[in-house]
C-alpha cells in the first residue's frame, strides 16, 4: 500500500508540473493561477501545497527542470546518428517550428517566459531558469567538441546558439510565423562553419 500511495503522490505531483509548465507557455508565469493548474491537472484540491508547500515558486521551478529536461533530451534524440552538429541542430530548430506551428503560435519557451517576467523579482526562479539554459548549453557546447572544436570556441558558440534560437522562437510568435526560427538556423550553419577563434 506504501507502494501504491507513493506513486500515486508522484503522478499527482507530475500532473502539476505539466499542468504548470503548459501554462507557462500560454498564458505566462504571471497570468497562471494555482487554482487552474489544479483545475488543468484535474488534481484534488489541497493536493498543490502537499506537493509543492512552499507554493508557486516552487512549482514553477518543477515546470522549469521538467522543460530543461525535455529540450536535453530533443537534443541527445537529434543527435543519434552520424551527424554534424550543424544538421542536429537543425533537427532541433524543426521540432521547435513544429511545436509552434502545431499550437497556433501559442506555446512558447517556459523559461524564457519565466525569465522575463521574474528573473528581477525571484531569485529562486532566475536561478533556476539559469540552470535551465546552462542545462541546453552544455551538451551543444559538447556536441561541438565532438565535431572538433576547441572546447573554449564549443562553448562561445553553444552560448551563442541556444541565445539565437531563444530569440528566434520569440519573434517567431510575436510573428506568427516559423520564418524567424529558419532564419536562425540559416545564421546558425554560418556561424558553426566559420573559423574556430573565439572573437576578442
Amino acid at each position: 500500500m506504501v507502494g501504491a500511495k507513493g506513486t500515486k503522490g508522484t503522478e499527482t505531483s507530475s500532473r502539476l508540473a505539466e499542468s504548470m509548465l503548459e501554462l507557462i507557455q500560454r498564458h505566462g508565469y504571471s497570468g497562471t493561477g494555482l487554482n487552474a493548474v489544479v483545475e488543468h491537472a484535474g488534481a484534488p484540491k489541497g493536493s498543490l501545497y502537499f506537493h509543492f508547500p512552499q507554493g508557486k515558486e516552487a512549482l514553477g521551478e518543477k515546470a522549469i527542470e521538467l522543460a530543461a529536461a525535455r529540450f536535453g533530451a530533443l537534443v541527445a534524440d537529434s543527435a543519434t546518428g552520424p551527424a554534424t552538429a550543424g544538421e542536429v541542430l537543425g533537427r532541433v530548430i524543426d521540432e521547435l517550428a513544429g511545436m509552434l506551428d502545431g499550437s497556433d503560435f501559442q506555446l512558447g519557451c517556459p523559461v524564457s517566459v519565466v525569465t522575463l517576467e521574474m528573473g528581477a523579482e525571484s531569485e529562486r526562479l532566475r536561478g533556476a531558469c539559469a540552470d535551465a539554459f546552462e542545462s541546453w548549453i552544455a551538451p551543444v557546447s559538447e556536441l561541438l567538441v565532438a565535431n572538433g572544436r576547441p572546447r573554449a570556441v564549443a562553448r562561445a558558440l553553444a552560448t551563442a546558439v541556444v541565445s539565437m534560437v531563444e530569440g528566434a522562437v520569440i519573434v517567431s510568435r510575436a510573428q506568427r510565423s516559423t520564418e524567424p526560427l529558419y532564419c536562425a538556423a540559416q545564421a546558425i550553419a554560418v556561424l558553426l562553419a566559420e573559423g574556430t577563434e573565439v572573437p576578442a
